[in-house]
């Protein structure tokens, strides 16, 4: 009888397999971590850097001031990943990242511009106008 599936021939000395090479991490994938979960180091674990992500983790980001200068770097195509490597995609997506993080920021200003005028509205013109008080 024999055997099932058939050995195959000889061919000589294993091939040894090519090192494993992570993959490159996405440009787009890093910057959109780095706007939005950038506070808890969500973009360093992802570059593969978890030694920095967790102390980004504990300290909020360096209190704002280290997630505003990973996402300068994003930006500006000098992010780096583990092994060193830039991030690929970067001068294809470059311009659309610039426009809505830019646009982001600006909401956030206009947001925060317009909460404030309803907290200061009330306690200077409220006297003067007691149906604004839903009275």
């Amino acid at each position: 009888m024999s055997t099932y599936p058939p050995a195959a021939p000889n061919a000589g000395p294993p091939v040894p397999s090519p090192p494993s090479v992570p993959p490159e991490r996405s440009f787009i994938a890093t910057w959109m971590f780095s706007l939005l979960l950038g506070f808890f180091g969500v973009d360093r674990f992802y570059l593969g850097k978890v030694g920095t992500g967790i102390v980004k983790l504990l300290t909020f980001g360096g209190l704002g001031i280290w997630w505003l200068i990973d996402l300068i770097l994003t930006l500006a195509g000098l992010q780096r990943d583990k092994e060193g490597r830039l991030l690929p995609d970067f001068e294809q997506y470059r311009m659309i990242a610039w426009i809505i993080t830019a646009a982001a920021f600006g909401l956030w200003i206009l947001t925060a511009a317009i909460s404030r005028v309803y907290v200061y509205v009330p306690q200077q013109f409220g006297p003067m106008l007691p149906w604004w008080q839903g009275q």
